[in-house]
């Protein structure tokens, strides 16, 4: 996985936009953004700092699921900055590139499914394809 990829799967999900709230350094990305040019205040499914070595990305992750995944995967520790429950941070040298695409659509379908079903319908999403 490498920062344009990760950035292109990130950007390519319904309603999904790119800020630096923390500064140009890290990406945040977020879905639902406000229209007409409010303050972007969209809920956060990935922060990387993409210029970093080794690339990392952190992700929100069901609190049973992000327990297993660390246990079973080295790559993958507690969200670093973040809610440790609810935040993993993969390491993209380390966790396969379909891992870490498969963890950044469960952090997005996680964070959509909390948003109030007008929301969820204007983004087209339905939640079925991952039993949400």
């Amino acid at each position: 996985m490498d920062p344009d990829s990760l950035r292109n799967a990130a950007l390519a999900l319904p309603g999904a936009y790119e800020d630096f709230p923390f500064g140009p350094e890290n990406s945040v990305f977020k879905v639902l953004a406000p229209a007409g040019g409010a303050s972007r205040v969209g809920k956060v499914f990935a922060i990387s700092q993409l210029d970093g070595q080794p690339l990392k990305v952190s992700l929100k992750c069901d609190p049973e699921l992000a327990r297993q995944l660390r246990l079973a995967h080295p790559g993958i520790t507690p969200g670093y900055h973040l809610n440790k429950t609810h935040w993993n941070t993969a390491d993209c040298a380390v966790v396969e590139g379909s891992m870490v695409l498969d963890m950044l659509e469960d952090s997005y379908d996680l964070v959509v499914a909390a948003l109030p079903r007008a929301q969820r319908e204007a983004l087209g999403w339905s939640g079925l394809a991952r039993g949400l």
